[in-house]
Formats: C-alpha cells, structure tokens, sequence
C-alpha cells in the first residue's frame, strides 16, 4: 500500500515537471499563429515603411506631406531671430538675444568648439587648420570690416557659410539661439582686442 502510495506520488511529480518544463520550452519556430486570447489589436492591418501599396497611385505606401508642410517646432515665424534680415532683407544690427554672461559664456563653449579651429580662441584667423592647411586662410574677427559690420551678417554667415572665404554651413551642428550666442561672443572678442583705458569700469582702474 505505502508502495503504490509512492508510485502514484512519483508519477505525479513528473507529469507536474513534464508540464512545467513544457510551458518554458519554447522549441523551434513555428508557421502557425500564436494563441492571442487578448489581441489587443495586435495583428492590426497596417503599412511598414517602404512598402508596397495598391491603394495608392504610385505604388507606394509612404506618402510625400503636402507641398509648405511645415513639422511640429519647425515654424519660422520671427524672419529676424531664424534668418537675421529684417523685412527689407537689410542685416539686422543687433544681436536680437539679450546679452548675459549666461549667453557669452554658452557662446564661448560654442565658439571653442566649432570656429576655434579656423579662427583660433582670439579670432584672429589663426587656427590649428592653418598650420595643416596653409592655403586655407580664415578671415579675422578684428578687421575693420568685420567690426563694423551687423550682427546679422555674422549670423547668416555661421547659418549658411561663405563661398568667398570657403567656410561651410553651421545650420545643422549648431542651433539657432547658439549661433546668436556665438555672435555675442565674436563681439566680446572684438571689444576686448580693441578695448582702451575708458572700456574699464572705475572700481576695475
């Protein structure tokens, strides 16, 4: 009796780990669709990019947005502050961010980052490119031209480059409010190499 008690036990066990052990197995792929008993829109009909599609003209199923489509953030309203022209299309003459040491020092970091390597850390056209490249000259911040000119000419300049001086577009690797902060720091730049007795505040004497 003990002895047929322990069989039935035994077998028990097993059939319990033949099943466990069967619900982890997952074996090998199957052609047959899975047991959803919530499908939850799981098998939803739908177009994955670059396929085909009968329902449209073209065959294509992803579609081209309509033409002056504009994505979300990317509206260009403040022609000023995105383009640095004023309606005339004249440059405009002041940087339109207001000018804090915050902004000076993100220019700074910009600066060092992306324009230090033609015009090195004082502007002067001096950079690292010069010494592997000697016939690439880049202009200098401190030229009477430069200094007098607006501050939107040097935005559209990092914005969309310069094919008299080879520099090549910035619009991509350096945002909008940074270019701005780059032009506030090229100024400081410039002050600072042309600076007099009369530039340095009293207590500062």
């Amino acid at each position: 009796m003990i002895r047929k008690r322990l069989n039935l036990m035994t077998l028990a066990t097993v059939l319990a780990a033949v099943i466990l052990l069967g619900g982890c197995y997952r074996g090998k792929p199957s052609s047959k669709p899975p047991l959803h008993v919530v499908p939850n829109m799981d098998a939803q009909p739908k177009y994955k990019a670059q396929d085909k599609a009968k329902f449209f003209k073209n065959g294509s199923a992803m579609r081209v947005p309509p033409e002056h489509t504009i994505p979300r953030g990317y509206l260009r309203a403040d022609t000023i502050y995105f383009t640095g022209k004023k309606a005339n299309g004249e440059w405009v003459e002041k940087n339109p961010e207001k000018i804090t040491m915050d902004l000076l020092q993100r220019g700074r970091e910009r600066y060092t980052i992306y324009c230090a390597v033609c015009h090195d850390d004082a502007g002067y056209g001096q950079g690292i490119v010069t010494k592997r490249s000697p016939d690439l000259i880049p202009v200098s911040y401190h030229t009477d031209a430069l200094r007098k000119q607006a501050d939107g000419y040097l935005f559209d300049v990092i914005t969309n480059g310069s094919q008299s001086t080879l520099m090549g577009s910035y619009r991509h690797q350096v945002r909008v409010r940074d270019r701005w902060a780059i032009v506030a720091y090229v100024r400081a730049l410039q002050r600072s190499q042309h600076a007099t007795a009369n530039d340095v505040p009293p207590d500062k004497k």
